[in-house]
Formats: C-alpha cells, sequence, structure tokens
C-alpha cells in the first residue's frame, strides 16, 4: 500500500510540475522515476540500469517508427498532400455534405500528421466551403477538428497510440485495426455533436493569412500512399501471424512479415512521400526530412522518459499491490481510461498523458485481466479516449480550433470541448463492447 500511495503522490507532483511550473514532461518524467525509486528503497546503482535500461528498450522498439511517421507528416503538409486528401473527400462525398467530408478528411489526415498542424493546413478549406456552401463555419471547424483529433489519439503512426503500444507491447497491427474502427465511431459522434450543438454559433473571421492554393498539388495515389500502403501492410502482417497462419508458412508469410514490420513499412511510407515533392524545388528533400526529425526528437525523449518510468514501476510491488486492492471491484480496462482522462484534463497534452498512462498501467496488466493479445490492443485505445476527454483550455489544440475558427472561448467551450467529452465517452464504450464480444 506504501507504493499506491508514492504513486498517487508523485503523479500529483507531475501535474504541479507540468501545469504550475511548465517542466517540460520529460524532466518531469525522469525526475519522478527518480522519487518513485528512491521512495521504494530502490537501491541506487539498481535505480540507474532501471532507468536506462527503461529508457533504450523503449526507443528501440518506438523511435525508428516515430522519426518515419513525422517525416510523412511534414511532406504531407509541406507538399499539399493534404489538401489533395481533402479535395478528393470532398468531391466523393459531396459539397452538401461538407461537413461530413471535413471529419473524415481529418480522420485520414491525422494519422500521420499532428491534429493542431492538419488543422491549421486544412482551415482555409474549411473557410472557403462555409462561404461558397452556407454552412456554419463552427459546424464545419468542429467537424474537421474532431475528425483529426480521433486517429490522433488511436491509430499508430500517431506518435501517442505508437508509445503506448510500445510500452504495453502490444501488437501495433491490432491497434490500427481496432482503432481505426473506434477512432471512426468517435469521429462520427464529434460530427453529430458539431451539428447539433453549432447550429446558432458565431464565428468572427479576420482575414487570416491564409495559404496560395499551390500550383501544383501532389495527385490523389501519391498523397494517399505514404498513408494508406503502411497500414495495409501493417494490418496484412498481424493477420499473416494469427495463429492459423491463413498466408501459410513459407516465402510469402515472411516477405509480408518483413514488409509488414512497423519499420519497414513506415520506412516504405517515407519512400512513397518523397514523390510529393516532385516539383518543390524551394527547398530540398534534406530540408523537409529534417524538420520530421526535430518534431520527431520531442517525442522519442518524452516516450523514452515514460518507459524508463514504467519500467521503475515494474520494478516495486506496484502491480501485487493493487492487484489485490483491486480484486474485489471489476474495474478493468476502465482504469487506464480513467488514468488518462484525469491526466489530460490537469495537464492538456494528449500525447503526454497516454505516455504516462501507458507507464503506470504496465506493471498492472496482469492485475486487472489485460494479459491477451486482443486485451493489450484494447488497453492502448482505453488510454487513447481517455486522452481525449477533454479537450480545454490548457490543451494548445483547443486553441488552434478556436483561433483558427474565429470561435470565441465560450463558444469553443460549449462546442469542441464538449464534443471531445462526447468522442472519449463513446469511445470506451465501444471499447468495452468489443472486448465484450472478443473475450
Amino acid at each position: 500500500m506504501p507504493t499506491l500511495i508514492y504513486l498517487l503522490i508523485v503523479i500529483v507532483l507531475l501535474v504541479i510540475a507540468t501545469v504550475k511550473f511548465k517542466l517540460h514532461p520529460f524532466l518531469s518524467l525522469i525526475i519522478a522515476s527518480l522519487l518513485i525509486g528512491f521512495a521504494v528503497g530502490l537501491e541506487p546503482v539498481r535505480l540507474i540500469t532501471i532507468i536506462t535500461d527503461g529508457f533504450g528498450n523503449t526507443l528501440k522498439s518506438i523511435g525508428f517508427i516515430i522519426a518515419f511517421g513525422t517525416i510523412i507528416g511534414v511532406y504531407l503538409e509541406k507538399s499539399g498532400g493534404a489538401k489533395t486528401m481533402a479535395e478528393t473527400v470532398l468531391k466523393l462525398i459531396g459539397e452538401k455534405k461538407s461537413a461530413l467530408a471535413m471529419n473524415l478528411t481529418g480522420f485520414i489526415v491525422s494519422i500521420p500528421v499532428f491534429c493542431d498542424s492538419g488543422f491549421i493546413v486544412l482551415s482555409s478549406l474549411n473557410k472557403a466551403l462555409s462561404k461558397k456552401t452556407g454552412i456554419p463555419l463552427a459546424i464545419l471547424a468542429v467537424a474537421l477538428g474532431t475528425g483529426l483529433y480521433a486517429t490522433h489519439v488511436f491509430v499508430p503512426p500517431t506518435p501517442g497510440p505508437l508509445a503506448a503500444a510500445a510500452t504495453l507491447n502490444a501488437d501495433i497491427g491490432l491497434v490500427i485495426i481496432f482503432g481505426l474502427f473506434v477512432a471512426l465511431i468517435s469521429a462520427l459522434a464529434g460530427l453529430l455533436w458539431a451539428k447539433y450543438s453549432c447550429k446558432n454559433v458565431e464565428t468572427v473571421i479576420e482575414d487570416f493569412h491564409s495559404d496560395e492554393k499551390e500550383k501544383q498539388q501532389p495527385n490523389k495515389i501519391n498523397s494517399f500512399a505514404p498513408i494508406l500502403i503502411p497500414i495495409i501492410l501493417i494490418a496484412f502482417k498481424s493477420i499473416a501471424d494469427y495463429p492459423t497462419l491463413p498466408f501459410g508458412s513459407g516465402l510469402i508469410k515472411d516477405v509480408i512479415s518483413f514488409c509488414g514490420n512497423p519499420v519497414i513499412a513506415l520506412f516504405i511510407g517515407v519512400g512513397l512521400a518523397f514523390f510529393l515533392k516532385k516539383g518543390k524545388k524551394k527547398e530540398s528533400h534534406f530540408d523537409w526530412v529534417n524538420d520530421g526529425l526535430k518534431s520527431a526528437g520531442t517525442i522519442i525523449l518524452i516516450t523514452g522518459a515514460g518507459g524508463a518510468f514504467g519500467n521503475v514501476l515494474r520494478a516495486t510491488d506496484l502491480g501485487e499491490t493493487i492487484g489485490n486492492s483491486l480484486s474485489a471491484w471489476n474495474v478493468g480496462i476502465l482504469l487506464p481510461f480513467l488514468i488518462a482522462a484525469l491526466l489530460k484534463t490537469a495537464q492538456g497534452s494528449s500525447t503526454v498523458a497516454i505516455i504516462t498512462t501507458a507507464a503506470i498501467i504496465s506493471p498492472l496488466l496482469s492485475a486487472l485481466g489485460l494479459e491477451s493479445e486482443t486485451a493489450k490492443a484494447l488497453t492502448v485505445l482505453a488510454i487513447g479516449a481517455g486522452s481525449m476527454t477533454v479537450s480545454h483550455i490548457n490543451d494548445s489544440y483547443f486553441w488552434v480550433v478556436s483561433q483558427f475558427s474565429g470561435l470565441d472561448t465560450s463558444s469553443a467551450l460549449k462546442t469542441h470541448t464538449i464534443a471531445t467529452l462526447m468522442q472519449g465517452l463513446t469511445a470506451i464504450i465501444v471499447i468495452l463492447i468489443l472486448k465484450t464480444i472478443l473475450n
């Protein structure tokens, strides 16, 4: 029980350090690792080994994937590929259903592109559609924002769910397959709230400087390929590795397993993303890759620090303590959801909430009855559902959505914030249903 008390104290200190003192999550997680280690009486030399092993083992499995994913995101953003995807979805669905089109566009774009970057890139298209169709901008803004948010927290190679999958040793292919389904339901829940709550919401848009229309935007195939091909390859690997061996056990399975390894699949995605730069001579491939690596660096370090924190927790008696404490309570997969929701609401960052919660939950999988491959994948999604509940004034994404859509703070809280609450609650209900069916 003392270990559980120490953990609760450390979590409170983590939130205070991040929110009040603006300490970077990388440093706060390392400090938390040291505090919990000393509190439970781990020997200093052993504690250092545990921290460095946790950091290194986490990045060993996740570092390349995060780097490749962010590079793909930069290429889609800078080349205009994200806009090509938006325009393609819009043509398929029709201008009369612009809200649905923008919701689904966000769903696709945010798989490799950070949701705030995706919203900024597509906000000018939102404004143009609102002017052309007469659909209130607030509806389009919340529809796009919730679509982007859904895959941001549920579908690798977005760094948050990718890091959680690595920390919990979950099958990334299963996380993608289940994550796409849960994210789609969650995105549509956000769309419904947008249509319900934003009909009479006024927006005040100044003439923001919008990107000039690209003279030569990438074609549809080049724009979608860097996202869809890696996802298909990873999903096929999960199917190929299924105990029934649907692709046999020979050369075909070996090729699928190699190409579907997340590192190789995302590396193939990077190669496909290079075609997006055709005709864009202002910057070199080196510049664009460098921008991607800069974005990846911070996430990689935070993820490694989360791995270190989780490894320290695994070295304590925390799993046994909580297992005994929860034996009479059927908490199960709700615990990661609640922890992530508390962390998200308190400190604002979904990615930090996901990584921190995964580190806390990792040593508890056995105690919570979440050891199977399916259960671990659903646990990653439960953490994602908590990490979107809710986006409000301490979240940078809240301000991106409100400021680029002309929503005042009060309106943004009533629309965007409540929409993220609806998304999180809808997602955890879907996850609970999936767990009941698949168990």
